[in-house]
């Protein structure tokens, strides 16, 4: 599967755009500031029906007008399929798979398996548990529609569990059996939300080893472990932590407390590891992320790249496009702000089938034209 051409209209900083891919490398080059990255969240919205980067979709249409579209055309199977997301201010947001209707916006995940790297990635090393589950929870939902109707459930009795619980603290009340119900809706999906990551990391953890030991090039040992808060079952959990909840006003313990223990030479990496070893090891995160989505769904995720060669060397950035631009990977697409960089890069391997896009002003221009 891959992103043969998309248009866009009137999408954050693009007012018309209409633009063919290769289904190797895409390169994006050009200052700060000019729309690389926003061009990358058009494509990761197709696959995910939001923005990498702004939750709020009515913020993402270009100043002044009243609507965004975007629009891509994909290969599939040899088949042409047309997706499409579409914003109108003060109205529901619309996905389309073959020009037909998603009915809900999880009927689509997955279908477009897609992995972003961005510098916004090391939230992961250095932000709250909440950041490491999201992770976690994206990578399993893209493949198992299962676990994500679970997490969809969790999250909604977990949030009328909590309303409950302030609304009685504020009202000097309380209804065993109106907790109960929802404590009923956490026990179901929560002990397969355990089960489902437990899965995930028996299986995540040796493509993690193994990317790790080759962007180090086996000078590093980093490590990958799933925590959990407790290993009680949920509805002995929920009963111990009853008048703590109380007080709390908020559901204290459950798989959204679970947490993912992140080390590199037996130390954990947000409080010890450099610069250079976080960004090594949030590589290592989404290219493992990658291989997982394509051992278990089938298809080769897109793979966007957004500015991850600071920090790198000329070496290591020679060996990083080698890699993703192989029959290992699929379609890529990366922004740099350096041309001459990509350029001297593609010489070193023009065997890598790729292209070359200069973005400047809202417009995009084949180097090679």
């Amino acid at each position: 599967m891959y992103l043969t051409n998309l248009k866009l209209s009137n999408f954050k900083t693009y007012t018309d755009v209409d633009v063919d891919f290769c289904p190797n490398v895409n390169c994006l080059v050009g200052n700060n500031g000019v729309g690389k990255t926003n061009l990358l969240d058009a494509v990761y919205y197709l696959s995910f029906c939001k923005s990498c980067f702004n939750s709020v979709d009515s913020q993402n249409i270009r100043r002044g007008e009243e609507f965004f579209a975007i629009h891509g055309q994909y290969e599939v199977n040899g088949e042409s399929v047309p997706v499409s997301c579409i914003q109108r201010m003060g109205q529901p947001k619309q996905m389309r798979w073959n020009k037909k209707v998603c009915r809900t916006l999880g009927e689509h995940i997955g279908r477009v398996p897609l992995v972003m790297v961005s510098p916004n990635d090391q939230n992961i090393i250095l932000g709250g548990s909440d950041a490491r589950r999201k992770f976690v929870d994206g990578v399993i939902s893209q493949t198992d529609k299962g676990y994500l109707d679970h997490l969809l459930q969790y999250q909604k009795a977990l949030e009328q569990r909590n309303r409950l619980l302030k609304r009685f603290y504020e009202d000097r009340d309380w209804d065993e059996q109106s907790i109960a119900i929802w404590d009923e809706q956490l026990v179901r999906h929560g002990e397969l939300l355990y089960s489902g990551r437990e899965d995930f990391f028996s299986g995540f953890k040796p493509l993690f080893d193994e990317y790790f030991a080759w962007i180090t090039d086996g000078g590093e040992k980093g490590m990958v472990k799933y925590v959990r808060q407790s290993t009680e079952p949920i509805g002995d959990q929920l009963a111990r932590a009853r008048q703590q909840d109380r007080y709390a006003q908020y559901t204290t313990v459950g798989p959204h407390k679970d947490d993912v223990e992140l080390e590199v030479g037996d130390m954990a990496v947000r409080r010890f590891g450099s610069q250079g070893q976080q960004k090594t090891f949030v590589l290592a995160l989404k290219l493992a992320q990658f291989e997982y989505i394509y051992r278990h769904g089938g298809v080769k995720p897109i793979l966007l790249l957004d500015d991850i060669f600071d920090k790198l060397d000329m070496l290591r950035v020679t060996q990083l496009v080698k890699l993703v631009g192989s029959d290992r990977f699929g379609q890529v697409f990366l922004t740099d702000t350096q041309p001459g960089r990509v350029e001297r890069v593609f010489e070193e391997i023009p065997q890598v089938e790729h292209i070359i896009l200069r973005v400047e002003n809202g417009k995009l221009k084949n180097e090679l034209n």
